[in-house]
């Protein structure tokens, strides 16, 4: 069985000076709730093995807070892809993963992780706010095999509903 995360961006600020959108950084408010879901992950015991990030400013802080914040000891890559990415596109991606990553955090963002979540969750909508997870299981062996109808969503993590 694979299992992929998905982990929307922290809170970004708007009030910066950062030019386009994919220079936007996290505001504060996103850096905290990044640390808080990068340690809830370790505290459950579902560190991923391997990290991608958008290459936004945002998703990559996002995880590279998260991933210091939980000790995860992951890699951390970044696919330029992600940014304004569909669900084909997170699919792509994830079928050319190495087989031996059992568990892949995929930072990201919105609209495209409700939709992904929609698709593995009998077509049911679910609001999805920044730095939320969402963990979905697909009875697969090998990423080359995935597809939708493989998917299970198993949790869903709003930072806001961790103490």
């Amino acid at each position: 069985m694979k299992s992929v995360i998905l982990f929307r961006h922290g809170k970004s600020d708007w009030n910066s000076n950062y030019g386009q959108d994919h220079d936007r950084p996290v505001s504060k408010r996103g850096i905290k709730a990044a640390k808080k879901m990068g340690r809830y992950l370790s505290n459950i015991d579902e560190v991923p093995d391997f990290t991608i990030s958008s290459t936004a400013i945002r998703a990559l802080n996002t995880a590279k807070l998260a991933i210091k914040a939980g000790a995860w000891g992951t890699d951390l890559d970044h696919e330029k892809k992600i940014y304004e990415s569909t669900v084909k596109t997170l699919i792509d991606i994830l079928s050319t993963q190495r087989d031996d990553y059992e568990n892949i955090c995929i930072v990201g963002h919105e609209p495209t992780f409700s939709s992904f979540i929609q698709l593995c969750n009998n077509n049911n909508w679910i609001r999805f706010p920044t730095a939320s997870m969402a963990r979905i299981n697909f009875g697969i062996d090998k990423w080359s095999e995935i597809g939708f109808e493989f998917g299970s969503l198993i949790w869903l993590c709003r930072p806001k509903k961790i103490d």
